[in-house]
C-alpha cells in the first residue's frame, strides 16, 4: 500500500505509459482487506485473532468470503510491491531506495508502534480479556501493548526486510536475473506456481503465522524480476480469460474442500490447492487489471492516495466496535457488522487525514516526510 510514486516511469530518457492499474490493484485490494477484517473479527470458523462469532447461526456461510480472498490478496500486494520496487530503482540509487523504504516502512512499523499503534494493542488485549484476569504493572503493560499493536503492520515490516535483501541481491546479480525474467513465457509463468508452493513450505514463523518470509519473499522477487517487464504483463493480458477461469475454479475447489478449517495456518496454508489458487488468481488479476483497469479518474486517484492510511488505521475502527458494542452485546449482529464496516473506513480515512497534517506524527506513524516549502525569489535573493 505504500506509494512508490511510480505513475510515470522513465525508460532510457523516454517517459513510459502510466501504470495506473498497479495503483488500482492496491486500493481495491485494501478495500477487500477491510471487508475481510470485518468478517474475520466475527468469524464462525474458529480462526483465532478476532472477537468471535456473534450470531446464533449454526454455520455462517458468508464466512466463505474469508477463504475466497485470504490465499491471494497479500501475495498479490507483494507481487505489486516488487514491481514498483523495480520501477523506483530505475530512477533512483540503492541508497535512496533504502532511505525511502526505511522512512515509509520501518519507521511506521517501529516508532509508530510506540507513538500510536500501542492503542491498537490495548484494544486487542481488552478484546481478549487480558485485563480481566490479573493486574498488570504499568511498566510491563505498555511494552505488551506495543507488541500487540503490530497488527496489520506485519506487511510493511516484511516489505522493508525484502527491500534490504533486494539491494544486496542487485549488487550481486547486476540485472542478469532481471533480463532473464523478461524472457518468461506462458509455461514459465505457470511453473512459477511450483516455486510459490515450495516457498510456502519454508521460513514460516511459529505462533505469528502471518510472517511467511518464503511465500511472500518469493512473490516480491518475482514481481521485481519477472512482472516488471511489459512483455510479461502483455502475456497475462493475452491469456486473462483462461487464467481467470482456472483461478475461479481453483477458488471454488479451495472453498469447498477447506471451508470450516483454519485457512490461515498449516497445513491448509501450505497445501497445493492454497498456493495454486493464490498464484493463478494473482496472475489473472494482473492480466485483467492491466488490460481493463489501467485508467484513472478523480475517484481512483483519491482512493489510491489514501490506500496506505486506510490499511494502517482501518482495523482500529473495526476492533473498537467489537470491544464497545459486540463484546457487551448491545446491538443485533447484522447492525454490528454494518457499523464495524463503516467504522473501518471512517477510522482509516479520518485518522489519515488528521495525522498526515500533524508534524512528527505523520513521519512516525505514516512515514510522511516534512514538506519543503517552495523557494520564492525575493528581495533577499536580489540583494545577495
Amino acid at each position: 500500500m505504500e506509494s512508490y510514486n511510480h505513475v510515470k516511469i522513465s525508460c532510457k530518457g523516454v517517459m513510459c505509459m502510466r501504470k495506473s492499474y498497479l495503483d488500482n490493484i492496491r486500493w481495491i485490494t485494501v478495500v477487500l482487506v477491510v471487508l475481510y477484517h470485518v468478517l474475520y473479527m466475527y468469524n464462525g470458523v474458529g480462526v483465532a485473532g478476532g472477537f468471535g462469532k456473534i450470531t446464533t447461526l449454526e454455520t455462517q456461510y458468508y464466512d466463505v468470503f474469508l477463504y475466497a480472498v485470504y490465499p491471494w490478496f497479500m501475495l498479490l500486494l507483494f507481487l505489486v510491491s516488487g514491481m514498483c520496487a523495480r520501477f523506483y530503482l530505475e530512477r533512483h540509487t540503492g541508497g535512496e531506495f533504502i532511505r525511502t523504504r526505511t522512512r515509509k516502512l520501518l519507521v511506521p512499523s517501529t516508532i509508530g508502534l510506540f507513538v500510536f499503534q500501542f492503542l491498537q494493542g490495548y484494544v486487542n488485549m481488552a478484546l481478549s480479556g487480558a485485563f480481566e484476569s490479573s493486574e498488570i504493572p504499568g511498566f510491563v503493560l505498555y511494552p505488551i501493548m506495543v507488541l500487540s499493536g503490530v497488527g496489520v503492520l506485519w506487511y510493511i515490516q516484511l516489505l522493508w526486510v525484502f527491500s534490504l535483501l533486494l539491494v544486496l541481491l542487485r549488487k550481486i546479480e547486476k540485472d542478469r536475473l532481471w533480463r532473464l525474467g523478461g524472457k518468461s513465457n506462458e509455461i514459465a509463468l505457470v511453473l512459477f506456481g511450483v516455486l510459490i508452493w515450495g516457498a510456502a513450505q519454508i521460513l514460516n514463523t511459529p505462533v505469528v503465522i502471518v510472517y511467511r518470509f518464503g511465500f511472500y519473499g518469493v512473490a516480491f522477487l518475482l514481481g521485481y524480476y519477472v512482472f516488471s517487464h511489459d512483455e510479461v504483463i502483455d502475456r497475462l493480458k493475452k491469456w486473462w480469460i483462461p487464467l481467470t477461469v482456472i483461478a475461479v475454479g481453483l477458488g471454488v475447489a479451495f472453498c469447498i474442500v477447506y471451508f470450516g478449517g483454519n485457512y490461515a495456518d498449516a497445513p491448509i496454508n501450505r497445501s497445493p490447492l492454497f498456493t495454486s489458487f493464490a498464484w493463478f488468481m494473482s496472475l489473472a488479476i494482473l492480466g485483467v487489471m492491466a488490460k481493463y483497469g489501467n485508467g484513472s479518474n478523480a475517484f481512483t486517484q483519491w482512493m489510491s492516495k489514501r490506500s496506505f492510511g486506510l490499511y494502517v488505521f482501518h482495523y482500529l475502527g473495526i476492533s473498537l466496535v467489537a470491544l464497545l458494542l459486540a463484546k457487551p452485546g448491545l446491538l443485533p449482529a447484522p447492525l454490528t457488522y454494518l457499523i464495524s464496516l463503516i467504522a473501518g473506513f471512517a477510522a482509516g480515512y479520518l485518522l489519515y487525514e488528521g495525522i498526515s497534517r500533524i508534524p512528527f506524527f505523520r513521519w512516525a506513524i505514516l512515514g510522511i516526510k516534512k514538506e519543503k516549502k517552495p523557494h520564492v525569489q525575493g528581495q533577499s535573493d536580489s540583494a545577495a
